[in-house]
């Protein structure tokens, strides 16, 4: 198939496009950097720049494609992010999920794509499912203030793409990203292993809130699985172990060679950091990604975290 990847260049996209290209699929990847096109082109794929946030600037580049199939991997969450500039990345983000998903869906539509799969995230399942929700699980309803624009920006996204009659919508909720590329890995200057190194990453209050991971490899050969084989809806996409902060961020740190991580009361983070920080940290549950095992025949490379930290960070 053509396969059009709208967010190319970023950690997903970097491991999915040569899994796509050595599988026999043609590759058009999307960038905003005239800078990345020979890194596109390096792994495989011919690169197109686009403003995602610009409609005439995604038809057209959609429209010159062609593609059988639309991948949306938009963020703006790549690269170093601090106080200074994460608000304003979250908030282009919240934009890409939005008015960009827009734009690739009439985009897609107007060329006859057959599928369109979209990234969407398991950080903010309802917070009253159990440990491992599954797809049938809704979004958070009530989040904390600071989150409500980002979980909104996701339910607009999976509702729009899942809605779809023209083609199968896809939306994958992918669990947390570790591995090369995400920040959390061995390679110099990762900005959330510096944060561990440093402990400026602590274990908030009890640190009962659970996590499901995913190697960005996995997360990778799950997408492929899903443009070749999903079907319309929702897939979940991790590890086969949804672990507490308390558990997996400590096995992290040493994986890092760091010492452990500080343990900070919730009140504390909750005034520098915010609500949903400490409510991440201590109410969100994991998923279960037996869905994707099942019909897409997805089996992940690293099952668990425990052997992804030691093996898969480099």
């Amino acid at each position: 198939m053509k396969i059009f990847i709208a967010g190319a260049s970023g950690a997903i996209g970097s491991q999915l496009v040569p899994q796509l290209v050595a599988r026999g699929h043609e590759v058009v990847g999307t960038t905003r950097s005239a800078a990345k096109t020979g890194a596109l082109r390096a792994l495989g794929a011919e690169p197109a720049i686009v403003d995602a946030l610009d409609p005439d600037s995604v038809a057209g580049a959609v429209a010159r494609a062609e593609p059988d199939v639309v991948v949306h991997q938009l963020t703006a969450l790549s690269g170093p992010l601090n106080s200074r500039n994460a608000k304003r990345a979250v908030a282009e983000t919240n934009r890409l999920r939005t008015e960009g998903t827009d734009h690739l869906l009439a985009a897609a539509r107007a060329v006859g794509v057959k599928k369109f799969v979209a990234q969407s995230n398991a950080l903010w399942m309802e917070r009253a499912s159990g440990p491992a929700a599954d797809e049938e699980v809704r979004l958070e309803p009530d989040p904390p203030a600071d989150a409500r624009e980002g979980v909104a920006a996701l339910r607009y996204l999976e509702r729009a793409v899942t809605s779809i009659t023209w083609a199968d919508g896809i939306a994958i909720r992918y669990g947390s990203f570790y591995g090369p590329g995400t920040g959390i890995e061995v390679a110099p200057g990762a900005v959330m292993a510096e944060q561990i190194r440093k402990r400026k990453l602590p274990v908030v209050g009890g640190g009962g809130g659970v996590t499901s991971l995913v190697h960005i490899a996995d997360a990778a050969s799950a997408t492929v699985a899903a443009i070749e084989r999903g079907k319309p809806g929702i897939y979940h996409v991790a590890d086969d172990e949804p672990a507490q902060v308390r558990e997996w961020l400590p096995a992290l740190a040493r994986a890092l060679g760091a010492k452990p991580p500080r343990r900070v009361p919730a009140w504390r983070v909750r005034l520098v950091a915010g609500p949903a920080a400490v409510d991440m940290m201590t109410r969100a549950p994991g998923i279960s990604s037996e869905k994707a095992k099942r019909e897409l025949g997805w089996t992940p490379q690293y099952p668990s975290w425990r052997t992804g930290f030691r093996t898969g960070l480099g």
